[in-house]
């Protein structure tokens, strides 16, 4: 519908318009400056002259200059069509959460998933003096100094329901 609008601003009054625009005075250029003619070169033999004499000084000096370019040697692929098998990362089976098929089944070693960062943080805070940093680096294939740091920066939320009557108090 919008479109239909616009069309018909567009295209009122077109002819007279476009008219106008060609029956306006061509603007004069701007004045070019005296040393940008190309007219006096014409006037002037000995500049043309000049122009195209060949310099027998430089001649001889670019035929002193030699280069040479080579392609570097072609690297010939050892053992035919055999790729070398790539590095690949140990993977670990990740201890399951409760989404079933969206649960990540394979983490690399070295790494947790989000299911897992939760599960270590609220064991260790639920039980400290059973789930140590030393035993949530061995359960989880992690380093200690990264299981310290994960510990130490990152507490999980703690969800706390009020009673009753001290819902009333605040």
């Amino acid at each position: 519908m919008g479109g239909r609008l616009a069309r018909v601003f567009r295209t009122f009054n077109l002819e007279s318009r476009a008219r106008r625009e060609i029956s306006k005075e061509k603007p004069t250029p701007a004045p070019r400056h005296p040393t940008s003619r190309l007219d006096e070169l014409a006037d002037h033999p000995e500049i043309q002259e000049e122009i195209y004499r060949k310099d027998d000084r430089l001649l001889t000096l670019l035929k002193d200059v030699y280069v040479e370019s080579r392609d570097p040697p072609a690297q010939v692929k050892v053992g035919g069509g055999e790729q070398l098998p790539c590095k690949q990362e140990e993977k670990r089976l990740t201890k399951l959460g409760n989404l079933g098929d969206l649960d990540v089944k394979k983490v690399p070693k070295g790494k947790i998933s989000i299911v897992e960062a939760l599960t270590l943080l609220n064991n260790h805070k639920l039980h400290p003096q059973i789930w140590t940093a030393e035993k949530i680096a061995v359960e989880y294939s992690l380093e200690l100094k990264e299981v310290n740091s994960l510990l130490e920066f990152f507490i999980p939320f703690a969800v706390q329901e009020f009673p009753k009557e001290t819902k009333k108090a605040i």
